[in-house]
């Protein structure tokens, strides 16, 4: 897929990850549609650095989670720009309880997880592709995260729904084959606000990776470009983590 002029709607667009895909479809022409719940001010912001630069982006809050906000969401893109050509399935959540300690996994925290995490992200599937069908073409790139490979992460309910992710991501891409393309990304560190106040903590980390470095947002941003205009690659989930899973 050429990405000048097509249409692309990021869900946790405002910070991190999201932030540098927006950017960098922005400098290749794309439109963006920058999806944010909590991160208005963040959101706002992306959207007047890529217009300042001549770039078309627009900021819309919903909740992934609840599928009527996205289905709003969808409604205003395409109302907006005309159609939706890919999906950045970027908006995630986790719970930071010890691996061991399963008596703080309580149901909230599964409902909570799930809900934004695997559901959200199907949602936001089902939003889009009716438009994309219609068209007879469109990407979807769902986050996932080597925790869903190695099954250690800031929980076992947030390792789990990566785990669904990855798994969800190879039934759609054999359901929605030959008009739409779906693959996934699993990251493994990545400098964003999740390390807040563990930064300690992250640069242990970097000295025990193969190559000796973290991830940063506009890394995994380039491969998910990559993935969004190689017809190619369906099906795939990529792992992008310094040689942590060797």
């Amino acid at each position: 897929m050429q990405l000048q002029l097509k249409v692309v709607i990021i869900t946790g667009g405002g910070t991190g990850i999201g932030k540098a895909v927006a950017l960098k479809l922005a400098a290749q022409q794309a439109k963006v549609v920058i999806n944010y719940s909590r991160s208005e001010q963040e959101a706002l912001q992306v959207v007047e650095e890529i217009t300042r630069f001549g770039g078309t982006a627009a900021a819309c809050k919903a909740n992934v989670a609840i599928a009527e906000e996205v289905d709003a969401l969808v409604h205003y893109t395409a109302s907006t720009f005309g159609t939706v050509d890919a999906l950045i399935n970027n908006a995630s959540i986790t719970a930071q309880i010890p691996m061991n300690d399963l008596d703080a996994v309580t149901d909230d925290v599964w409902d909570s997880l799930f809900n934004v995490n695997v559901k959200g992200m199907f949602h936001c599937i089902q939003a889009v592709v009716p438009y994309m069908k219609k068209q007879g073409s469109g990407v979807i790139i769902n986050m996932g995260s080597v925790a869903g490979t190695t099954g250690i992460g800031s929980s076992i309910p947030y390792a789990a729904t990566k785990s669904a992710i990855h798994t969800m991501t190879r039934s759609l891409a054999i359901a929605l084959a030959p008009t739409i393309r779906v693959n996934s990304i699993a990251p493994g560190a990545v400098a964003t606000r999740w390390w807040a106040g563990n930064e300690d903590k992250m640069h242990q980390l970097a000295g025990h990776l193969p190559l000796q470095r973290i991830s940063t947002p506009e890394d995994i941003a380039d491969a998910i470009l990559f993935q969004l205009t190689q017809e190619s690659v369906t099906g795939q989930i990529f792992t992008i983590d310094n040689g942590q899973t060797l």
